[in-house]
């Protein structure tokens, strides 16, 4: 065994949450009389969290007098309506039943509210997932490694145990940043086009999850 401790992104990698992202973001603008965006147009925006989601979507970024308003307006409605169109991608829970079969430590370190995190762990993977980390104030958001080191922390696992698996240069460079080599995965938000001008060339490439078994084992 290579690894012992399989660290996942949850947005793109282990759930396809772009729909209900893009009609939680589209809600929030049309209620404020603003432009609304496409699920392609979101699938770039989306990575950093809701503050920079936020931030991209509103003219003026942060400095937009109504940012902090409808950042919260987002985050209250994007906790209640998390789950509408989300679901695995193919082949994930074959893949983490596999890893659970094979004795794998794993854990989910996201940009998502932790709230929305421990919601969508609970409802499609609570048997596999033993660590779960989304956004707090006590830990500082990927690309930084915190979120990855305190997972490693509560799985009782060494940098040499652990591999990463995400879908964009966000994850990409939390890999770079943690000290761990990266699976990224090209079924998510990012092609591998994008992916490999962000400096992923080193990277392992996956189109299937099943594949990630053939590179960890």
């Amino acid at each position: 065994m290579k690894y012992s401790t399989i660290i996942f992104d949850m947005d793109g990698t282990l759930l396809d949450t772009i729909e209900d992202i893009t009609d939680s973001l589209n809600y929030v603008m049309e209620r404020n009389g603003l432009n609304s965006f496409s699920i392609d147009r979101v699938k770039h925006m989306v990575g950093s969290g809701s503050a920079v989601l936020i931030e991209r979507a509103l003219e003026g970024g942060r400095e937009n007098p109504d940012f902090d308003r409808i950042l919260s307006e987002y985050s209250e409605y994007y906790e209640a309506h998390c789950n509408i169109k989300t679901g695995p991608y193919h082949h994930i829970p074959e893949l983490l039943q596999a890893l659970k079969n094979k004795g794998y430590k794993l854990a989910i370190v996201s940009n998502k509210p932790m709230a929305a995190v421990e919601e969508l762990r609970k409802a499609y993977f609570d048997d596999f997932v033993e660590v779960a980390i989304g956004v707090t104030d006590k830990l500082r958001r990927k690309p930084y490694p915190d979120e990855c080191l305190f997972a490693m922390e509560e799985l009782h696992s060494s940098k040499e145990e652990c591999i990463y698996v995400g879908d964009s240069e966000i994850d990409h460079q939390t890999a770079v940043n943690t000290g761990l080599k990266c699976i990224s995965c090209l079924w998510g938000f990012r092609t591998k086009q994008e992916l490999l001008d962000a400096g992923a060339g080193d990277n392992y490439f996956v189109n299937d999850p099943l594949e990630i078994l053939d590179i960890i084992c």
